[in-house]
């Protein structure tokens, strides 16, 4: 759910409400926007500009041509609207009922052969509009009302996950006790399989692969779901690329799921767990500089390495994990220019 299937329709009492919405969209990297008039707004390169009509979207910039928009209120407006003409690649539906189960109707009736875009009345229609039959809407668009609402729209969605990341394998030096401390487990509102896991360490200048605990032990029973992430000091990589300290994250946010050298996907937290339980903290060397995780010392609670994972009651000195190389100055979880000493 991304930036791209969203069109961003701004509304106000005045020209310059919808302008300043517009302008914060942008900064938010939104690139399609649905507006009621052409007085003073241009198209950017990549844009695609839309104009609407009472029963019409008329394209100003991108493929040209015009969009259908047909209200929908009943199961037979519905149907008649897919009964349209084949010739109508599109078709943009204005609920005035019920949204979501009309919706999923619509797109599996529709199938590969017509484009269903939506009106979102309000942000917090979005979600059920991209998601719907797990494909959802191909655009949805969406009233906003002031610069505000824009955020609350891009807090929706999933964010692009990093196309790359600076994988390392690193000798760990040492495994110490670090006595009894506060630890995080997160759970997530997606399965994990056993090879993924959360980027997680005390330095945002390396990050270690904390694997999920898909696998279970002899004792206990898999947790496809969670990631014994470590100590709540710790940073963990978000999936739009910043770090946020794991005691701070909320049921909602988007985390990064990734496989060592893999691909990466955007997941939500779906709960938080803080406990206080026996802690080690692991420490390698990387590019000669010491870097650390602390983790709970348990058999379900593993870091990657080229042979699979190691519990933290196995690791030892001479293990190789895996990592990842971040920047190491963060302001507000963003990396940013500057000079920095964390040990």
């Amino acid at each position: 759910m991304t930036h791209d299937r969203v069109l961003i329709a701004p509304t106000g009492s005045a020209p310059d409400d919808e302008a300043a919405i517009v302008e914060r969209a942008r900064r938010r990297g939104f690139t399609r926007f649905v507006l009621s008039s052409k007085d003073g707004f241009a198209p950017r390169p990549g844009e695609e500009l839309l104009f609407r009509h009472q029963d019409s979207l008329d394209r100003e910039s991108g493929p040209s041509g015009t969009i259908p928009v047909v209200r929908v209120g009943d199961p037979v407006a519905l149907e008649a609207a897919l009964r349209g003409p084949a010739s109508t690649r599109i078709l943009a539906i204005e609920w005035t009922g019920d949204r979501v189960i009309p919706l999923e109707n619509a797109i599996a009736a529709a199938g590969a052969d017509r484009e269903i875009w939506v009106f979102a009345r309000e942000p917090r229609e979005v979600s059920g509009a991209l998601g719907a039959l797990e494909h959802g809407a191909r655009r949805v668009i969406v009233t906003v009302r002031t610069p505000q609402e824009v955020d609350e729209v891009e807090g929706l969605l999933e964010a692009e996950a990093p196309t790359s990341l600076d994988w390392a394998t690193v000798p760990v030096t040492s495994v110490r006790p670090a006595g009894i401390g506060d630890r995080v487990l997160v759970d997530t509102t997606s399965l994990l399989d056993g090879s993924e896991g959360l980027l997680v360490g005390s330095a945002a200048g390396f990050l270690f692969h904390v694997a999920s605990e898909a696998v279970g032990s002899e004792f206990s029973r898999p947790r496809p779901f969670r990631v014994n992430a470590g100590a709540a000091h710790s940073y963990v990589l978000l999936a739009d690329g910043t770090t946020r300290y794991l005691s701070e994250l909320e049921p909602g946010e988007a985390v990064l799921a990734c496989r060592p050298r893999g691909p990466a996907r955007s997941v939500r937290v779906g709960r938080v767990k803080i406990e206080r339980r026996p802690l080690v903290v692991v420490t390698a060397s990387v590019g000669g500089v010491e870097r650390t995780v602390f983790l709970q010392e348990a058999e379900t609670v593993r870091l990657s390495s080229e042979g699979g994972r190691i519990p933290t009651t196995m690791l030892d000195k001479g293990s190789l994990v895996y990592g990842v190389r971040m920047t190491p100055a963060r302001h507000l979880g963003r990396a940013i220019e500057e000079t920095i000493v964390e040990r």
